[in-house]
């Protein structure tokens, strides 16, 4: 940092999931850095706590509740961000939705439904929507969350497990189309175990002082984002 200018000043980020969590911690880095950040999730008072924070610290910050799996809501979020700005530097895909674990043959179809529509179908629809903008950046960059289940299938997490999947080969095929053709760099994280109510969820009975905080996994997030990583880069976040 140079006579007060911050890595990320006059960058526009977009950070789903952003009233809680991991996509939280991230928004509120990547606005310390100096990003305009627009904040994305359902919850409208808990996405207000994180912009006010965000300005309370100095950082510029835009709330846009919705819920990323009713029909047109991101192509009207699409909308309103590019009327308001040009180029979209940063996207963060945090968002996720975990089913209850169950064998495959109780799997709740009412869950997985709203796991596919929200890990996968809306992870798609982002980043068409927002594909014009991310390659008017210079230097765009998309980092998605994913999970190990993704990737290692494991009993009793098939319908989160199979959504992770798909959502790591939606965004490793986008990678691949368009690393020649733009300025585009894509990278896929496994955050490892995190203090998170996703977590808690998952693991009623773990202590969450043996966890992380969000705070570890937003410092790597963006501090990878001055990297020159190669788009498609895979990475798990240990404590």
């Amino acid at each position: 940092m140079t006579d007060g200018i911050k890595p990320l000043e006059g960058k526009l980020a977009l950070v789903t999931g952003a009233s809680k969590g991991i996509g939280a911690a991230t928004a509120k880095a990547l606005a310390a850095q100096g990003a305009q950040v627009v904040l994305v999730a359902r919850d409208v008072k808990a996405l207000e706590l994180v912009e006010d924070e965000i300005h309370a610290a100095g950082g510029a910050a835009t709330i846009a509740p919705l819920d990323l799996t009713e029909p047109e809501s991101i192509a009207r979020l699409a909308h309103a961000v590019s009327g308001r700005w040009d180029v979209l530097d940063i996207l963060v895909l945090s968002a996720a939705y975990l089913p209850t674990l169950t064998p495959v043959t109780q799997i709740d179809a009412k869950q997985y439904n709203q796991a596919l529509n929200l890990n996968v179908l809306a992870t798609q629809a982002l980043l068409a929507a927002f594909d014009p903008m991310l390659k008017r950046s210079d230097a765009a960059r998309v980092i998605g969350l994913t999970s190990s289940v993704g990737a290692g299938p494991r009993a009793y997490w098939s319908a989160y497990g199979s959504s992770k999947a798909a959502f790591d080969n939606i965004l490793s095929c986008y990678a691949q189309e368009t690393e020649k053709i733009g300025n585009i760099r894509v990278a896929i994280i496994d955050p490892g175990a995190t203090r998170t109510d996703m977590r808690a969820k998952a693991y009623p009975g773990e202590d969450p002082e043996t966890v992380k905080q969000p705070d570890v996994v937003a410092e790597r997030l963006v501090g990878l984002l001055g990297e020159g990583f190669t788009t498609g880069h895979r990475e798990r976040i240990d404590s």
